[in-house]
């Protein structure tokens, strides 16, 4: 198994850096720390749930799981400044 592969792995609302990592190679430096804590919860969802290899639900998620994935969200655009 090559490290392609381990990027089609599918992930849940627990792989918090996971979907934090698909949300920062989406949206780039576009968004920034500011930024990522003033987006809707609505949206935030919307796009996670657009992710090809997530694999949770919208009846899955909970606000704890959202403001995890900000947080990891903030920390990948911190490494990559």
């Amino acid at each position: 198994m090559s490290f392609k592969d381990f990027d089609d792995f599918p992930f849940g609302w627990a792989d918090h850096e996971d979907i934090a990592i698909a949300l920062y190679d989406r949206f780039g430096d576009d968004f920034g720390q500011d930024k990522i804590y003033r987006i809707r919860f609505t949206d935030l969802l919307d796009w996670i749930l657009e992710i090809p290899q997530f694999t949770g639900t919208r009846d899955q998620s909970t606000e704890e799981h959202l403001e995890q994935i900000q947080a990891k969200w903030v920390y990948e655009w911190r490494e990559n400044q």
